[in-house]
């Protein structure tokens, strides 16, 4: 079991923090997963043809995100949140990339819903994570550049197990260390707002969503949520 937990610094400086923690078991990521394909193809489609747009910086879940990084001093014009840097890729390029089958799952989801998404390899995890702010010694190892290391600058919102740090800015990326590759098999799946009053429904509703990609390529789905009422769970 890995604990997840809320910090309570952050707690009170984001009070209306919703985090959804959809983990998967027995994952299997190499077999075809034709409902992803299908969501992927769709959202492409409907963005080909003008009848859907991801939301930018205009809309108040991205705006949302970027008031909070200010809070605690990432420029989010430079640094971008996870959800605002996809979806403009996927408007500029006209399609999302397609990396491996657990993430392009939570991409989809996470450009349709307007919600930063994400996902750690729990067996790469230690047995605590929790959102926090970082003190600035902890180091990070950028997704895809195993070679860097980087000291997150103090009071910057982080994920950190006892190993170092697992994302940067909150969601602005993962850590090397804990990626989700076809071959991960215990996993997960992180969906998010600093808005429950007004997107909290958005949060179930893409978690519902991303259990139903997952669950036919798993032999367990769960769903828990960490809130500032709820600061902790057992995944």
């Amino acid at each position: 079991m890995t604990v997840f937990r809320l910090a309570p610094a952050v707690a009170d400086a984001f009070p209306k923090t919703l985090i959804a923690l959809v983990t998967a078991a027995a994952l299997r990521g190499r077999e075809p997963w034709p409902a992803t394909e299908s969501a992927l193809a769709d959202l492409e489609r409907r963005l080909a043809d003008g009848r859907w747009q991801p939301a930018d910086e205009s809309d108040p879940r991205i705006e949302a995100w970027h008031t909070a990084y200010r809070a605690f001093g990432t420029n989010p014009r430079r640094i971008r949140p996870s959800v605002d840097a996809l979806g403009r890729r996927l408007a500029k390029k006209g399609a999302l990339p397609r990396i491996n089958r657990p993430v392009d799952s939570y991409n989809a989801v996470s450009v349709r819903s307007g919600l930063p998404a994400g996902a750690f390899d729990l067996d790469r995890a230690g047995g605590e994570v929790e959102i926090r702010y970082a003190v600035g010694d902890e180091e990070f190892t950028p997704l895809g550049e195993p070679g860097t290391v980087e000291r997150p600058k103090p009071g910057e919102v982080v994920y950190a197990d006892a190993e170092g740090v697992l994302t940067r800015h909150w969601n602005h990326r993962d850590a090397h260390r804990t990626r989700v590759t076809e071959d991960s098999v215990h996993v997960v799946f992180i969906l998010e707002t600093v808005r429950a009053d007004r997107d909290g429904h958005l949060v179930k509703s893409a978690a519902e969503e991303l259990r139903e990609l997952l669950a036919p390529h798993a032999e367990r789905v769960g769903v828990h949520y960490l809130s500032p009422a709820q600061p902790e769970a057992d995944v």
